[in-house]
């Protein structure tokens, strides 16, 4: 077996025995997640990426080891911080639709695992045109540029609507659904007919949002990772990032008002990373300098957010 082959073995078996160890000891069906127990299981989750990255350090060969971690460390932080961004509309979604409490940790599993299945779609067919198209990469570089500026100048999560929302409209014209009380499940069957739930809904809803999202991250994480024979980083950095983000959503939907911030900070890192794009030809920038602009990025308008709430004693929202 070869080295890329042995990493996908290990990264499958890790994820397999995370995901068991997750569900079966630190979540259980219809549980509410406190802050601590979110807390636990996004450290758990972290400290599972850190030790994958330290994995890659000493594991891969020809000398490759530490550039290949710093590249999955660059392209998991990235990941994660564009991430963060998801868990604020997921926020309206499940008000929206009013889940209840004791159904957001099934929900959200449900939907995430669906959004890693679009993730690997994506990276797939990103992998593929940068193989066969070197022309690709520029387009990626001003499709970020351009969304980083709107992004910049824009409250997202104050104009995402759901009822106005294209995946909603989507799903209400393909699938028959039901207002009745959902009581944890995700169909309902009416006289011989079967209704989709709100919460099917939700998940369906959460997956299709998600692919936004990813025609952001996935383009910026092929800056970090150029090269398509590496595709292995870019799955497992885009994987762990994703399944972390249910214990982040109960870690941060109580602090979500006070990011104001966090959107500018992840807009100044997009622009980075497609301006790094079009100029690669010309001037190149070592991985990881990608990684600090990400942990600087991120770090400072997280402080800024809170300091500024602070210090004015009140929300207020960037203009």
């Amino acid at each position: 077996m070869g080295n890329t082959g042995f990493l996908y073995l290990v990264f499958s078996l890790v994820i397999v025995v995370a995901l068991v160890f997750d569900l079966g000891l630190l979540s259980k069906k219809n549980q509410v997640i406190t802050i601590k127990t979110a807390l636990v299981q996004t450290l758990f989750w972290v400290f599972l990426s850190f030790a994958f990255c330290v994995f890659i350090w000493f594991r891969n060969e020809g000398g490759t080891g530490k550039p290949d971690a710093i590249s999955f460390l660059s392209a998991y932080l990235l990941e994660w911080s564009l991430s963060i961004d998801n868990i604020f509309v997921f926020i309206i979604i499940f008000t929206f639709f009013g889940v209840k409490e004791k159904n957001y940790s099934r929900v959200l599993l449900a939907g995430i695992l669906m959004a890693i299945i679009f993730r690997i779609i994506f990276i797939a067919a990103g992998s593929e045109l940068v193989a066969r198209f070197d022309w690709i990469m520029y387009v990626f570089g001003v499709f970020l540029v351009y969304t980083g500026v709107k992004m910049f100048g824009s409250n997202e999560e104050e104009e995402f609507a759901p009822d106005k929302n294209w995946a909603f409209k989507l799903l209400k014209k393909i699938m028959r659904t039901t207002d009745a009380e959902p009581d944890g499940r995700f169909v309902i069957v009416k006289s011989g007919r079967l209704f989709f739930t709100k919460l099917a809904m939700v998940v369906v809803m959460l997956g299709l949002i998600d692919i936004v999202f990813a025609l952001d991250s996935i383009p910026a994480v092929f800056s970090v990772i150029p090269d398509p024979g590496k595709k292995m980083l870019i799955y497992s950095s885009n994987i762990f990032a994703v399944l972390g983000l249910r214990s982040l959503f109960f870690l941060l939907r109580g602090a979500a008002n006070k990011f104001n911030y966090l959107q500018q900070g992840i807009a100044v890192v997009l622009l980075f990373i497609g301006i790094k794009m079009l100029i690669e030809k010309w001037i190149h920038f070592p991985v990881w300098v990608s990684l600090l602009v990400i942990v600087f990025c991120i770090g400072s308008s997280i402080f800024y957010s809170v300091w500024h709430k602070q210090k004015n004693g009140s929300v207020e929202t960037p203009e």
